[in-house]
């Protein structure tokens, strides 16, 4: 018999089946962060490179803004029987934002200041290549404030009336000293209070490469090693950094890939 191979697709969700083999939640487009289930002792490849597996069979990647290309997925049970799946992300549009305000200094970096940003990079980078056996992330998220979404994954930003990278997180507005909860279960990775353009920075990690980070925070309640609950108050709302005003910028990666947090929130609890 064939196997069976069915796919569900409700409002952006996705649920993947291959004959119970392939079962994946989240959202097949860019941005979007994919949670599996296999069997345990399973061994996971994504276009031949190999997955963290829990010894539950949980798994995680994302797909980054821009991602279009179709990747295999494979899996292979402890009994050496394996299944594959072509995935693709669905192409998204995205919004134009422009900012006004921006100071000269922030705009056009001196040398020092250009060391300084390697060195926050670099710091950024080491965080978010941790991969922790944790599977934190497979609890769900919640918003980390409770303030109005001001700005939005994707969107390709005009800093000054010059063209800039694009946004990789959700702004919320908010007022210097507001709390900033855990959206998940996690263990803090860093927190640097002065970045040169994202200010008060934090990191958290979810478990196996996921991770969220908080932008131009005024405070933390936290340090580096802690764990931390969902929901836990972590941070305070700033302005610091390259911000024209008091918001929360949080941001959600699979080590390198940034994805998006508001898909990221859809997610249902599937623990």
């Amino acid at each position: 018999m064939h196997k069976l191979k069915s796919l569900l697709v409700v409002l952006g969700a996705v649920s993947l089946t291959a004959s119970a083999q392939i079962d994946l939640k989240g959202h097949m487009k860019q941005g979007g962060l994919l949670i599996g289930k296999a069997s345990p002792g399973s061994v996971v490849k994504l276009d031949g490179k190999k997955l963290a597996v829990s010894d539950q069979g949980d798994y995680v990647f994302g797909f980054g803004r821009d991602d279009e290309k179709s990747l295999l997925l494979e899996i292979t049970d402890s009994s050496g029987k394996s299944w594959q799946k072509q995935i693709k992300p669905m192409k998204r549009k995205y919004n134009e934002q422009r900012i006004e305000g921006i100071p000269k200094k922030i705009m056009k970096p001196s040398k020092e200041s250009q060391e300084r940003i390697a060195k926050d990079n670099k710091q950024i980078k080491k965080a978010r290549s941790v991969s922790s056996e944790k599977t934190w992330f497979t609890q769900g998220f919640i918003a980390p404030i409770d303030g109005k979404i001001t700005g939005v994954y994707g969107s390709r930003r005009i800093f000054n009336g010059e063209p800039k990278w694009p946004h990789f997180g959700l702004d919320y507005a908010g007022k210097t000293g507001d709390p900033v909860k855990s959206p998940a279960d996690g263990k803090v990775l860093m927190y640097v209070p002065d970045m040169f353009y994202s200010g008060g920075t934090m990191i958290i990690d979810h478990g196996m490469g996921v991770s969220s980070t908080f932008l131009h925070l005024s405070d933390s309640f936290v340090k580096a090693g802690d764990q931390v609950k969902q929901g836990q108050v972590v941070a305070a709302v700033g302005s610091t950094g390259r911000s024209t005003g008091p918001h929360l910028d949080w941001r959600i990666n699979w080590f390198g890939t940034r994805v998006d947090p508001a898909l990221v929130l859809s997610f249902p609890k599937l623990k």
